[in-house]
């Protein structure tokens, strides 16, 4: 019996300890109370403050992700965001990434001359911001106990925001660590698919 045990824990366990060994934070896709508050932070390209209802506005579904530049999960993470953000830009997605705790010159290096493809606000620079940050408060809202939290995804669907005052929406989807691809390949998908109505069913004809 003991034997048993031992190999159902193990067996319970490897996975986290490939992931562990690895350095991935991958996190589930779920549900929760985040009560996110719209902002106006600095472009990274242009300098200029970006308002998060303008850039929102006409898109379907809408993934934001708080970042740190030196993060290495960030980094697990980035090709992902940008392979999604390709895949369904042309039907309503966007992207927005948010820079935390490093400089704006960190994040300009980490993308290169290219830049980002998508948009990049910066909302702190300095490590010493962590506990001040919106992006701490929701995590902590959230249940996301890592220490710096980075990546930290959140989506937002831009029809069910509240059309004024600073709380956007009460309850969205968020990722408290790395994407699971196939599983939020699957939900943008779904969000971004017309639902599909049963045909209608003609009456029969009299001979």
């Amino acid at each position: 019996m003991k034997k048993l045990l031992l190999l159902a824990f193990t067996l319970l366990i490897l996975p986290l300890a490939v992931n562990a060994q690895d350095g991935h934070e991958y996190s589930a896709l779920v549900e929760k109370t985040v009560n996110y508050k719209t902002w106006k932070l600095t472009d990274l390209k242009t300098g200029e403050p970006d308002d998060l209802r303008s850039l929102v506005a006409g898109k379907k579904l809408v993934m934001i992700v708080y970042f740190a530049p030196w993060c290495r999960n960030w980094r697990f993470e980035a090709p992902i965001a940008a392979k999604l953000y390709e895949k369904y830009k042309s039907q309503g997605f966007q992207v927005i990434g948010i820079s935390e705790y490093g400089t704006r010159d960190e994040v300009k290096a980490y993308f290169g001359e290219a830049g980002p493809p998508y948009p990049v606000v910066t909302e702190s620079e300095s490590r010493d911001d962590k506990q001040k940050t919106a992006h701490y408060g929701y995590r902590q809202l959230t249940g996301d106990a890592r220490n710096w939290g980075s990546p930290w995804n959140i989506f937002l669907e831009p029809s069910k925001l509240n059309a004024t005052g600073d709380v956007l929406i009460e309850k969205a989807w968020v990722v408290n660590g790395e994407l699971i691809e196939e599983d939020v390949d699957k939900y943008i998908a779904g969000k971004l698919t017309p639902a599909t109505t049963a045909g209608v069913i003609e009456p029969c004809k009299a001979p």
